[in-house]
């Protein structure tokens, strides 16, 4: 990670590089929350890659430098069932901290919750918000992406994918890897598997297999 990026006091998302500005949200957490005063440093980023760095000036902020584009690197894919309760909160805000690059959420056959309608986009509009401030936190260039729920077969059929499976070889690595629900996959889904990877020797909860599939990937 550049330096500028880790030392700076803060950093967030914006539209325009050229011409940043910060949303009323921002602003509240920059300026009243962690109380940032005229000439400290903060980075922006349009989460496609570039960011560079600005002064607090006045409430707002003004550009210092040119701007950087980072290159891009391979992006992890981890799909994975719902979990209950807010543990889908936590799943997300990890797998964003460790730089997975696409994250989706699963319906299976044994999938305690399921998402439909309404309430199903109401909850990734959230699940993206919380995604957002975890990639300002650990200092991110590139959003990941929140989607889904969608339905296990269409994952297991895209290119690469990997199903993590208690009884498969070592994890060595894989560019999407898919995590079940607690019940497990069923007969039929597993036929549906290219490839199947043990995570752990130890029975992991969804979100904590999806974590541990990213930081292996």
């Amino acid at each position: 990670m550049n330096p500028a990026l880790r030392t700076s006091a803060a950093h967030v998302f914006v539209t325009s590089l050229d011409a940043p500005e910060l949303n009323p949200d921002d602003a509240h957490h920059l300026l009243r929350v962690l109380r940032l005063r005229d000439g400290e440093v903060v980075t922006v980023s349009d989460g496609n890659g570039g960011w560079r760095q600005c002064t607090v000036a006045g409430g707002g902020l003004v550009p210092v430098g040119a701007v950087i584009h980072e290159p891009v690197v391979p992006a992890v894919t981890i799909a994975a069932a719902i979990p209950k309760g807010d543990r889908v909160e936590w799943m997300v805000q990890k797998l964003t901290e460790v730089g997975v690059g696409e994250i989706v959420l699963l319906h299976c056959a044994r999938s305690a919750v399921r998402w439909e309608g309404e309430r199903g986009q109401k909850q990734l509009a959230k699940l993206r918000k919380i995604a957002r401030e975890a990639a300002m936190q650990s200092r991110r260039v590139w959003l990941p992406t929140v989607s889904g729920p969608v339905e296990y077969a269409e994952m297991a059929a895209r290119e690469g994918a990997v199903i993590a499976e208690p009884d498969g070889p070592p994890f060595t690595g894989a560019t999407v890897v898919i995590v079940g629900p607690e019940g497990g996959f069923t007969p039929d889904e597993l036929a549906l598997a290219q490839a199947t990877v043990s995570l752990s020797a130890q029975v992991l909860r969804v979100e904590t297999a999806a974590v541990v599939a990213a930081v292996l990937a």
